[in-house]
């Protein structure tokens, strides 16, 4: 039997280049995307133009697999943006901006796959979201919102796709060592902001989170089981025992006493 054929959007750093390049030393046939291919030569594997806030560069990458490989198997809905700031200071802008990357650009992704996995009566979409869109984490509230959106969808997904023999599930990954510090858009720190003093310490602490995060080939081998099984589940969480634990928390205790937890953790 021919290897299945995967794309993998952001696939040009970070977790989408771990999870590319372990499927593609088992065997896959893998297609990542990134906005600017030519400016990653040594990828493993092929890297396609690809924006998910472009619909036609959407079309133009599906359409590209299609012609060499005449076939997709699996899409791994990968890429994604960070983004930081007191929620009375971010731009609205800056808001709808992350909420294009990482909640309609996926949908537009899984949009432009479902014609061919019909076709096929068969097929594999995986949503990296976060354990952070479990919950409203403080100074992280937009991208909470916009991964534990994208959550949800995949729940509706997943119901209204089982009659065309396609799965669909979120994977949730905690802090992992990657450049997503980075790439995101921090609001400002402003001296005269009434949040100065507990935004520049969360800041702090999450940029340290990611500098001790986990090895993203840990992503990799859990995205390798999942595409290994029959019928996935709708929700699988990676990282440390406590992040994965945290959303078990949220659900168990008072809401009170989980915001303080969240407070505390945070120096807040």
């Amino acid at each position: 039997m021919a290897s299945k054929v995967v794309l993998i959007t952001g696939g040009s750093s970070g977790i989408g280049k771990s999870v590319g390049a372990f499927l593609f030393d088992k065997g896959y046939t893998v297609y990542g995307t990134s906005r600017n291919p030519k400016k990653y030569p040594q990828s493993p594997f092929p890297l396609l133009a690809l924006n998910v806030k472009d619909n036609a560069s959407i079309s133009d990458a599906i359409a590209s697999v299609m012609e060499k490989e005449g076939r997709l198997d699996v899409l791994i809905n990968n890429a994604g943006a960070g983004i930081t700031g007191p929620l009375e200071e971010i731009p609205e802008a800056e808001m709808k901006a992350n909420f294009e990357t990482n909640f309609f650009g996926p949908i537009n992704v899984i949009k432009a796959v479902l014609p061919q996995m019909r076709t096929q009566n068969s097929g594999l979409i995986i949503n990296v979201t976060s354990i952070a869109g479990y919950m409203g984490l403080p100074f992280r509230g937009v991208y909470s919102a916009s991964k534990g959106a994208l959550e949800l969808v995949t729940e509706a997904f997943r119901m209204e796709l089982k009659a065309f023999g396609i799965e669909m599930c979120n994977v949730a990954p905690g802090d992992f060592a990657t450049n997503i510090a980075a790439g995101r858009y921090h609001a400002p720190l402003q001296e005269d902001s009434p949040y100065h003093a507990s935004y520049s310490k969360s800041l702090e602490l999450m940029d340290s989170h990611v500098d001790s995060g986990s090895d993203p080939n840990i992503m990799a081998k859990a995205i390798f089981d999942i595409i290994m099984t029959e019928k996935p589940k709708g929700h699988y969480k990676i990282g440390a025992f406590m992040q994965k634990f945290s959303i078990v928390l949220k659900r168990i205790l008072p809401d009170k006493v989980y915001e303080k937890l969240l407070m505390n953790h945070y120096k807040l």
